[in-house]
């Protein structure tokens, strides 16, 4: 398949145009794009470049893409799929801030932001949904996901903090299982 500046550019253009509501909505855009339809990286390299993004400060989906875009092409590759997936929301401000004031209060428009936030709510549902199949693999992620979901929700825990304890219970618990399995393997010898 044809990787070149303009390709990517427009494939992640494509992406751009049809993103409403963030970088979790991104995830499935993508999945349909890259991996099902082009096939440039697999859904696992995506899930990673999607944890990758939102662990550095920018916006997810241009930080996904600046890595993708990396993985295809190099520099040249990142720099077309930043660009592409920054376009139509930099065109749609300059458009939509001209008229914003004049169309604001007109019902259609209210009907259309009505839509759109529920088909964001369904893109969130498919990304959570991909995320979940591929991150909650075993009794450990379970129990982590859990924690951090009450600690968010019913003790209103930093998610800052909730990431570095999380961190910090997957270093111990892998150190552990890799002591194990250390100690195993030396008495079966």
């Amino acid at each position: 398949m044809d990787k070149s500046f303009y390709t990517i550019f427009k494939t992640f253009f494509k992406v751009g145009t049809l993103l409403l509501g963030g970088g979790y909505v991104i995830l499935p855009l993508l999945q349909a794009e890259l991996v099902d339809k082009k096939g440039w990286i697999d859904s696992d390299g995506l899930c990673e470049y999607y944890a990758l993004g939102q662990s550095v400060p920018g916006i997810i989906a241009a930080n996904m893409s600046i890595f993708v875009g990396y993985k295809l092409k190099g520099q040249i590759g990142a720099l077309a799929a930043v660009l592409g997936i920054v376009t139509p929301a930099f065109l749609a401000i300059i458009l939509v801030a001209s008229i914003l004031e004049e169309i604001v209060h007109l019902s259609f428009i209210q009907s259309i932001f009505w839509g759109v936030g529920i088909g964001v709510i369904l893109l969130v549902y498919l990304a959570t949904k991909e995320m979940w199949t591929r991150s909650i693999v075993d009794k450990f992620t379970c129990i982590i996901f859990f924690a951090a979901f009450i600690l968010s929700s019913c003790f209103k825990v930093s998610p800052a903090l909730i990431i570095i304890l999380s961190i910090a219970a997957g270093i111990i618990y892998k150190k552990q299982v890799s002591a194990q399995t250390q100690s195993v393997e030396e008495c079966e010898k």
